[in-house]
């Protein structure tokens, strides 16, 4: 009899543990309704399903609002700030900026682009192409790919900015 109760009590732990995740970009816990029709009903309401909001297809079928609703754009544009920019293109997903030294008089320069696989905040979500140019006192230049510790580098200080971009638009939208 003790061990009937003690299963049941074992699985009624293992029922109410799994009724909560942890939200991946601020790390709260999420309680999960275990009645499907609330599940239906809250994801109605935020305008989810298999196709999204229809009523807003209509409405908005060609507004493109990519640049002011991605957290990794905002990101790549506010973390690489200092570089030139030579083109941003949001429906192709790419960033590109200028050639940048930060000597005036140096024979050494940079090169970054970005390019957007994904809308998620995540470590494949997008790539980091570096090149770096030498230049000697007769300006033949030698450009190369940077190693990839360097565009690590810049992908985590991106992705790090996204994170906190992402949090402080979660608390916005809590209150």
């Amino acid at each position: 009899m003790a061990i009937k109760k003690s299963l049941i009590i074992i699985l009624y732990c293992l029922f109410i543990f799994n009724c909560t995740k942890t939200d991946p970009v601020t790390g709260e816990k999420v309680i999960i309704d275990p009645n499907p029709v609330n599940r239906a009903a809250e994801t109605r309401d935020k305008g989810g399903g298999i196709f999204g909001d229809i009523n807003k297809l209509g409405k908005s079928a060609n507004t493109f609002d990519f640049a002011s609703s991605n957290p990794l754009w905002r990101a790549t544009l506010k973390t690489l700030e200092f570089l030139p920019l030579i083109n941003a293109d949001y429906s192709g997903g790419v960033v590109i900026y200028d050639w940048y030294s930060d000597n005036i008089n140096s024979t050494e320069q940079i090169k970054i682009s970005v390019k957007f696989l994904n809308n998620e905040i995540r470590s494949d979500s997008i790539q980091i192409i570096a090149h770096k140019k030498n230049c000697n006192e007769n300006e033949r230049c030698v450009v190369s790919k940077l190693e990839s510790s360097f565009s690590n580098q810049i992908r985590e200080s991106i992705l790090n900015e996204a994170r906190y971009l992402k949090i402080e638009e979660a608390k916005k939208e809590k209150k």
